[in-house]
């Protein structure tokens, strides 16, 4: 099945798309309103507004660094993933959404790298819990979360993964732990974004990779902002290989101009000399 994320909600009934994420809350601090017609998508713990109106929040690196837009490798700032006051707004958000579809997608999920965070909260909360590993008591916070989430959700969890599957790397990462968050998440969903896909060997070797990493369904969401055509269906015929479903970011009519390509090309009949 294909699918489309998308800011607008004229976008979400196009025929061509059998299923249509709105993004509710994103990583700017930006919020709509859920729809019935489309799967709400909420940023957890990417939050622009949220850091810039209280700074404190950033999660702290073991060098004394905050997880902002500011930092290297970091195109939005974080919240720390143990702060209960934000938690609990997310956690509404989560309720809200579900209220109007019973499908939610959280995006965003997780500690900003794998040398966070060191706050004072998280050096207490680390220090008063029974874990001896700090990797194990941060993936442990993060599978508490998605725990609390999907009890809001009685429908479909989504939940977004950074794209890169070799063994380990999530979990030092993020906090992601694969096969405990399994037992909760329903569809992960693979983000892999190219500006051109000129050429897509590369997805072939990270779709293949988490069809290897993961015991439960997964999808793959390309980019398809001025995407030549005809790349964009080759991407799509390499992701729909391996994934689930396959999702297209962010402009609806170029999907929906590939799609219609791709199903005209696929009724063309077969000439024989």
């Amino acid at each position: 099945m294909f699918g489309v994320v998308t800011r607008n909600e004229e976008e979400l009934d196009w025929p061509e798309f059998g299923l249509s994420f709105l993004e509710v809350k994103d990583v700017t601090g930006r919020s709509a309103e859920p729809v019935p017609e489309g799967v709400s998508m909420v940023s957890c713990f990417g939050d622009n507004a949220a850091v810039e109106a209280n700074p404190d929040l950033a999660p702290v690196s073991d060098e004394g660094e905050r997880a902002t837009r500011e930092r290297p490798y970091f195109d939005w700032a974080y919240v720390c993933p143990t702060r209960e006051d934000y938690r609990e707004g997310l956690l509404e958000i989560v309720s809200d959404c579900a209220e109007v579809n019973p499908d939610v997608r959280l995006d965003d999920v997780g500690f900003p790298r794998a040398e966070y965070c060191y706050c004072d909260r998280c050096e207490r909360l680390f220090a008063e819990s029974d874990f001896e590993d700090r990797f194990a008591w941060r993936a442990d916070v993060i599978t508490e979360f998605v725990a609390e989430a999907t009890d809001r959700i009685p429908g479909k969890t989504y939940l977004t993964l950074y794209p890169d599957p070799y063994p380990g790397h999530l979990y030092e990462r993020a906090g992601l732990d694969l096969e405990a968050l399994s037992e909760y998440v329903d569809e992960f969903v693979v983000p892999l974004y190219d500006m051109a896909y000129t050429t897509t060997y590369w997805l072939e070797t990270i779709a293949s990779g988490f069809e290897d990493a993961l015991d439960v369904p997964f999808s793959i969401e390309l980019y398809a902002v001025d995407v030549d055509v005809d790349n964009l269906i080759h991407a799509a015929e390499v992701a729909e290989a391996y994934a689930e479903n396959v999702f297209f970011g962010y402009d609806a009519s170029n999907a929906r101009a590939a799609l219609r390509r791709k199903k005209a090309e696929s009724r063309d009949g077969v000439s024989h000399g």
